[in-house]
């Protein structure tokens, strides 16, 4: 495999840049990654974050995948955990090991950070996404609830 994997720092917003496009293209929601696409100075200030980590994998040196993680300080124990936010890989360029060597690259990251355990979701149907998780990983059955922010209702 050719590829590296790198970890996307302030200094590489045109990484960031590439990872946003590709994070389009991948789930066919090139408007929601390209329409109203942060600044410059929101990016790097997101890239500097202690709580922020980006990746891309790199083959000759164009982004052809990477995955974008949050960890989250626990309050119960001294430690934390990381979330996957979005994970995806060019479409001529899976089923080549991409995705996995993120997830490595992470790993190593939050064991280092002394991080207690890596979870992501995945939507029902995307078969390759479960395929993956769950050769990685223990699966958990939870719902996801979306709440608005934009209305409030009153104690019920």
């Amino acid at each position: 495999m050719n590829i590296s994997i790198r970890q996307i720092t302030a200094d590489d917003v045109d990484l960031m840049e590439d990872l946003l496009t590709i994070f389009g293209e991948a789930f066919d929601e090139v408007e929601t990654y390209s329409a109203n696409r942060p600044g410059r100075n929101y990016l790097c200030r997101l890239l500097a974050s202690e709580t922020f980590v980006a990746l891309a994998a790199l083959k000759e040196n164009q982004v052809v995948g990477g995955l974008a993680a949050y960890e989250l300080q626990k309050f119960e124990q001294e430690r934390s955990e990381f979330y996957i936010y979005d994970l995806a890989v060019a479409r001529g360029h899976r089923c080549e090991g991409i995705a996995t060597a993120l997830i490595e690259a992470l790993r190593t990251i939050a064991k280092a950070r002394g991080a207690h355990v890596i979870f992501v979701q995945a939507d029902h149907g995307d078969e390759p996404a479960i395929a993956l998780y769950t050769k990685l990983g223990k699966r958990e059955d939870v719902l996801h609830f979306d709440i608005p922010v934009s209305s409030c209702r009153g104690p019920s």
